[in-house]
């Protein structure tokens, strides 16, 4: 299972793991792989550090992706876009700080004006899937007629064809490294095998393709998710997770590295939650020697190491 709660890429039933002989076992380890870092030697401005600060506007598209259709889920989705984004918005304009907004084509249709609201404050509209569907579940033909959907709405809506991608979930199939790379997208920020910006091999062979890596230490969900229908409970105190992402920038800060963090409008967006993400950014600030970078600046940045 996913950390929330989808299926992913599991053996067949009765075909045991323990039974695959090396080559099988090799062949899925190197399907995707990470290959050199793509750390340049130094960051942009004399930086000593990178923080590249990302929200994925799901709004209503979670409760559609899993069949929900009652307003209860869905006015939880649409509090994101109504309360939290002019919220966040007002924030990062205080701060100057621009971000990358990963934004799936159904929310985007849902709230047009939204994505004209972003690249018009210098944002990045990025790709993160149709309807938040689950891309292991997909074939590949199905996924990638989503994506190249995907890609038209937020050009069109945006004003500018999107550079990278993030999976709904962060649910990479078989098959989307290929797909990235037949849409000519610069980066992808879905895989956690490091710290810092990589490059991404396919079956061994260097791809050009940089990735950004995501974590669920870095991400508000895990912390703050509430579902009433199951055990998923905030157990974590906001204020908590200010000790926690404070420790990991300033971990990133000593070794010369990055930060990133991926941020939900309906989960970090509340009165309570938002002066956790203010005091970062003061942190931050105050630390001196940040470079705030979308993540299309950062992936440039890193291929121009390559």
């Amino acid at each position: 299972m996913n950390p929330d709660g989808g299926a992913g890429a599991t053996a067949a039933p009765g075909d045991q793991p323990w039974a695959w002989d090396e080559a099988r076992w090799r062949g899925y380890v190197s399907r995707v792989r990470a290959g050199r870092s793509l750390k340049p030697a130094t960051w942009p401005e004399g930086a000593r550090v990178a923080v590249a600060l990302s929200f994925d506007s799901d709004h209503e598209t979670i409760p559609l992706r899993n069949g929900e259709i009652h307003p209860g889920k869905l006015s939880q989705g649409e509090y994101g876009a109504r309360a939290a984004v002019p919220r966040i918005l007002r924030l990062l304009d205080r701060h100057r700080i621009p971000v990358s907004f990963f934004v799936p084509a159904v929310s985007a249709l849902l709230h047009p004006q939204e994505i004209a609201t972003y690249a018009a404050a210098g944002h990045e509209v990025a790709l993160h899937g149709w309807i938040h569907e689950w891309n292991t579940a997909l074939d590949r033909d199905t996924e990638r007629d989503l994506l190249l959907r995907s890609i038209d709405v937020i050009e069109r809506l945006s004003g500018s064809r999107p550079v990278g991608l993030r999976t709904p979930s962060w649910d990479f199939s078989e098959h989307t490294l290929d797909l990235i790379r037949e849409c000519h997208l610069a980066y992808d920020s879905s895989l956690m095998a490091d710290d810092e910006p990589y490059e991404l091999l396919a079956d061994g062979v260097p791809t050009g393709v940089v990735e950004i890596p995501v974590e669920w230490i870095r991400d508000d969900a895990p912390y703050l998710t509430m579902d009433r229908y199951t055990g998923t409970r905030p157990y974590t105190p906001p204020r908590e997770l200010l000790r926690i992402w404070i420790d990991e920038f300033e971990q990133s800060r000593e070794e010369h590295g990055l930060f990133q963090l991926t941020l939900h409008p309906h989960v970090i967006g509340h009165r309570s939650r938002i002066v956790v993400l203010a005091a970062l950014l003061d942190h931050m600030a105050a630390s001196g020697g940040v470079w705030f970078a979308r993540h299309d600046e950062l992936a440039a940045t890193c291929l121009g190491s390559l």
